[in-house]
């Protein structure tokens, strides 16, 4: 979707068109489930935090002051529910407990378990760059690092990526 479409969908669901709305969330659907999975690498945990997502997305719409960076804005909302998901589940079970999704999906099943041999630090910045096309400025935004530091995860991630590949 370019900038203008977006801007033209975002202000139409500003002024309470559902319809315009679920537009948007259906375009960028994909995306938000990526993100999510890199996050969580749980498919029930990422479903929820695509519904967290959406509801606050509707509920604060308002709030959001330039439209051409609504991916950019939703994106950092998705995230930051990833956390607290994480954070909460954290209580209850070890990390390297997660299990592997039952049933295969669209996504990429052998690039999901080479995401999952990464560290999170370098699996985020990878999965917002190459598979949805952030800027690095945007990344650092988004993850409240400076750019320099994404750089430095992207290459660190691209060498992890390169000795998972290399070992299998």
């Amino acid at each position: 979707m370019k900038s203008s479409e977006t801007k033209f969908w975002v202000k139409k669901a500003q002024r309470h068109d559902k319809d315009a709305f679920t537009e948007l969330m259906q375009f960028y659907m994909k995306d938000m489930y990526r993100t999510a999975i890199a996050i969580l690498m749980n498919e029930e945990d990422a479903a929820d935090a695509l519904q967290d997502t959406i509801l606050t997305c509707w509920e604060k719409l308002y709030t959001l002051k330039k439209p051409e960076f609504f991916k950019t804005w939703m994106t950092r909302i998705l995230i930051n529910h990833c956390y607290d998901i994480r954070r909460d589940n954290a209580v209850y079970e070890n990390m390297e407990s997660y299990e592997e999704p039952s049933k295969c999906d669209e996504y990429n099943l052998e690039l999901k378990e080479a995401y999952a041999s990464m560290d999170e630090r370098y699996r985020l910045p990878m999965e917002l760059y190459y598979s949805q096309g952030f800027k690095i400025r945007e990344i650092a935004e988004m993850l409240s690092i400076p750019q320099n530091t994404v750089k430095t995860r992207l290459s660190r991630g691209r060498k992890q990526l390169e000795e998972y590949y290399r070992d299998c």
